[in-house]
C-alpha cells in the first residue's frame, strides 16, 4: 500500500526546498506530489515498496510526517489534488465515450431494461478504474 507523507516546503530568497523522493527502477521518482493542504502541508504519495531517503534538507526534515487517513483528510486531499480531478475527469470521459447525456437520461426513463443493465455495467467498469487509480495514490 502506498504511503502518504506530509511535509512543509521551505522557501527562501533563492531556493524552494522540497522532499527528496527515492528513485524508482525506471530512474523516475518513486512518489508523486498530490497537493498542498489549506494548512500549508504538502502531501506526497510514496509508492509501495519504497522508503524516503534519510538525507533530507534540514529545514524540512523536522516537518516530515506519515499521514494516517481519516475520512476528513481523505476528502481534503481529494478536493485539493489535481491528480484526483484528472482521474475523475477521465472516468466521466470514458462514460461519455459510449453514452451521451441524452442517452443517460433516456435510459433512466426506460429502466429497468437490458440497455440500462449494460449502461450500469459500463459505468461501474469506469468507476472501478477510477478507484484503482486513486488507490495507487494511497487514496
Amino acid at each position: 500500500m502506498p504511503s502518504l507523507i506530509a511535509y512543509r516546503k521551505h522557501i527562501d530568497a533563492i531556493y524552494t526546498h522540497e522532499l527528496r523522493l527515492p528513485e524508482g527502477t525506471d530512474g523516475q521518482p518513486a512518489g508523486q506530489e498530490l497537493c498542498t493542504l489549506a494548512d500549508g502541508r504538502t502531501v506526497v504519495v510514496l509508492f509501495d515498496g519504497y522508503t524516503l531517503p534519510a538525507e533530507q534538507h534540514a529545514t524540512i526534515a523536522s516537518t516530515i510526517e506519515v499521514l494516517t487517513l481519516t475520512d476528513a483528510l481523505r476528502a481534503e486531499i481529494k478536493a485539493a489534488s489535481p491528480h484526483v480531478r484528472l482521474i475523475n475527469q477521465r472516468v466521466r470521459e470514458a462514460i461519455a465515450s459510449r453514452y451521451s447525456l441524452t442517452d443517460e437520461i433516456k435510459l433512466m426513463r426506460t429502466a429497468p431494461s437490458a440497455e440500462m443493465d449494460a449502461y450500469n455495467a459500463w459505468v461501474e467498469e469506469c468507476r472501478a478504474w477510477g478507484r484503482a487509480e486513486k488507490a495507487k495514490l494511497g487514496l
